[in-house]
């Protein structure tokens, strides 16, 4: 550990130190998943997930009729199954930086809230000589 972090520690009372624990308990794919819903872009993520939703299953409708058809029908869906499983890709893609740069966010948050509380209590106490 840096002193830094020993200082911020110790400029933590008992509710502040509540508080920082509740962040940094782990939250799982769902939580965040669930938090991804909310904020400015909350409803392109629902929609987008409405939409992975739809292209799953078409997914399967058209690897069924893939694999039930023959000659040139079975290339047909075959190519079909495979651009749709590249919009699966690209929307879970988008769906998991969404819920990274959230993540990220929360400890951006995490850690100005720690360097000013530090700084109040450095306040407090004024400067040691």
């Amino acid at each position: 550990m840096t002193t830094i972090d020993d200082q911020i520690r110790g400029a933590l009372d008992a509710d502040d130190k509540e508080f920082l624990a509740s962040l940094e308990a782990d939250r799982g794919m769902f939580r965040q998943i669930g938090d991804s819903f909310s904020g400015p872009l909350g409803g392109w993520a629902k929609f987008s997930f409405a939409i992975a939703i739809a292209v799953g299953i078409g997914l399967a409708f058209s690897f069924y009729r893939a694999m039930t058809a023959d000659g040139d029908a079975m290339l047909g869906w075959g190519l079909i199954c495979l651009a749709l499983l590249i919009m699966q890709g690209f929307l879970k893609e988008w769906m998991f930086a969404r819920m990274n740069l959230l993540a990220v966010l929360r400890e951006v948050k995490r850690l100005q809230l720690q360097v000013a509380m530090l700084d109040e209590s450095q306040a407090n106490t004024g400067p040691k000589a």
